[in-house]
């Protein structure tokens, strides 16, 4: 299986190449030439599977030019109990007859982004090997909060490699700032932005496609990488769990087999439920996608309007991993609904960069219709829905879960529609304690690891162990940049 930019090109390029490149030099973002099919039999072999060997065998039909053997290696090594501390590794809670929540959560960072980046690493270099390339990598990383600590904690002391993260700093929980600040390894970077996740993305994007910026980093013996869900072998690793879920609803015999299942997910850089439509592509069984939105609602309103439209205010919310205007993996579902026209894709995209703006036609449109739905859940009812939750069904849920959950209701509500659904819940309440415990009816008085013992104690609750340690740890990067001097910070990190 070959792979293409989203903005068309006559190169067409390997697996190995896609996911060690990251992003085309075009700029494109690289695509399957086609998806590969689970009929009912495979569907049925993968009912009978754990969750490693799903991963193998999914994972493994677009990646042609890695046997099965190796496939199977690094999803093995990828979501061990070492790494994942449920053995399910992403488990189902039953929340009501229709409506299920898939706990992204229990892997090393205590985030959805673990279920992609503890296999990154093993695709990311065999693929260099396979490509015969001599240089080292470095992973460049634009971070709403979760994929910087994720991907740190990835790659850290992975041979060959360095990493360099940019978080925005004033649009990240006190968590997850801690998180990535007390990082460990000797090949890691971490610096903060004065700026959005936005700016920390165009950023990354524009020293991805600078030619010239390009050139002289293979003088210093590098070549640049991507652990951002533009890399296809970040996004391919997340099929997986959707395919997962369906697997693990007929083994609780919650579905018959055959059986449409709708997914709600929240997102903001579009990586997330655009998974969700590639587990579709491939023949599994959903009804609607329904896509949540928190303030920063662009995403919901393009669905809904044809129209994505960037100029508009930004808003640092309590659910700050989705406060993003720039929804990059749109590109590839549009990419897919214009029948693959790359020129077309690389007009909207000039059009968005030129006019922060652009309009889909209507064939576009009506092919997005048919299988997404877009919804928004304001900051007040966030907190409300997981002190709801919490207080009715003593289960607790991070402000991104509450979004997805809000957004599933309303739609229910406006439309009739009753089918059997999953919440996927992208993060540990304990990534985003202040806003939970602000929830909870608490007065936050403290910031920090602080927070960690105040929610345990308040709920009974355990602190998940990748975080119970943050307190005692060293703060190891504390630096703050202008977005305009991301590239110079990346060339100081080269040749350090």
């Amino acid at each position: 299986m070959l792979y293409q930019s989203t903005r068309g090109s006559d190169k067409k390029v390997s697996a190995a190449e896609a996911i060690a490149q990251g992003l085309s030099e075009n700029g494109g973002l690289y695509v399957p030439e086609s998806f590969p099919k689970l009929d009912k039999q495979a569907l049925n072999e993968l009912v009978g599977m754990s969750y490693h060997e799903r991963a193998a065998r999914i994972i493994g039909l677009y990646l042609n030019d890695f046997s099965d053997d190796e496939v199977s290696e690094y999803a093995r090594k990828a979501y061990s109990t070492l790494s994942f501390n449920h053995p399910a590794i992403a488990p189902l809670h039953k929340h009501d007859e229709n409506t299920h929540v898939l706990e992204l959560w229990h892997g090393p960072t205590s985030a959805f982004k673990d279920m992609a980046l503890q296999m990154l690493p093993h695709l990311v270099t065999a693929s260099l090997k396979k490509i015969g390339e001599e240089r080292q990598v470095c992973i460049l990383v634009a971070t709403s909060g979760d994929t910087g600590k994720a991907a740190l904690e990835a790659f850290s002391d992975i041979p060959g490699t360095k990493i360099m993260v940019f978080y925005p700093s004033e649009g990240v929980s006190d968590v997850q700032k801690l998180q990535m600040m007390t990082q460990e390894g000797g090949n890691v970077n971490v610096v903060a932005i004065e700026g959005n996740f936005d700016d920390a993305q165009s950023g990354v994007k524009t020293i991805f496609s600078d030619e010239n910026l390009r050139e002289k980093i293979t003088e210093s013996g590098f070549m640049l990488s991507s652990a951002n869900s533009i890399n296809w072998g970040r996004l391919v690793p997340q099929v997986v769990y959707y395919v997962s879920a369906y697997c693990d609803l007929i083994n609780n015999n919650e579905i018959k087999f055959g059986e449409k299942v709708n997914f709600c997910v929240p997102t903001g850089n579009f990586g997330n439920i655009l998974a969700a439509y590639y587990a579709l592509q491939m023949g599994l069984p959903i009804g609607k996608l329904i896509c949540a939105s928190n303030s920063n609602d662009v995403l919901t309103e393009f669905i809904k309007s044809g129209v994505y439209d960037r100029n508009r205010q930004f808003f640092t919310t309590v659910s700050p991993s989705m406060d993003i205007l720039i929804s990059s993996n749109l590109e590839r579902l549009l990419f897919d609904a214009s029948d693959r026209d790359g020129k077309m894709i690389a007009n909207l995209m000039s059009e968005l960069g030129t006019d922060g703006r652009y309009t889909v036609d209507g064939k576009i449109k009506e092919k997005i219709d048919k299988i997404f739905v877009g919804g928004m859940c304001s900051e007040d009812d966030t907190l409300k829905t997981i002190s709801d939750i919490y207080k009715n069904h003593k289960y607790l849920m991070d402000t991104h879960t509450a979004v997805a959950y809000k957004v599933l209701c309303d739609y229910r509500k406006e439309t009739g529609d009753n089918t059997k659904s999953v919440v996927v819940s992208t993060a540990s309440p304990y990534k985003f304690c202040d806003s939970v415990l602000t929830a909870l009816g608490h007065t936050v008085s403290t910031d920090g690891a602080e927070l960690l013992d105040l929610l345990a104690q308040s709920t009974g609750t355990a602190i998940p162990a990748p975080l119970a340690g943050l307190k005692e740890k060293k703060v190891l990067f504390d630096t703050l940049i202008l977005t305009n001097d991301m590239k110079t910070e990346v060339f100081k990190f080269l040749k350090g």
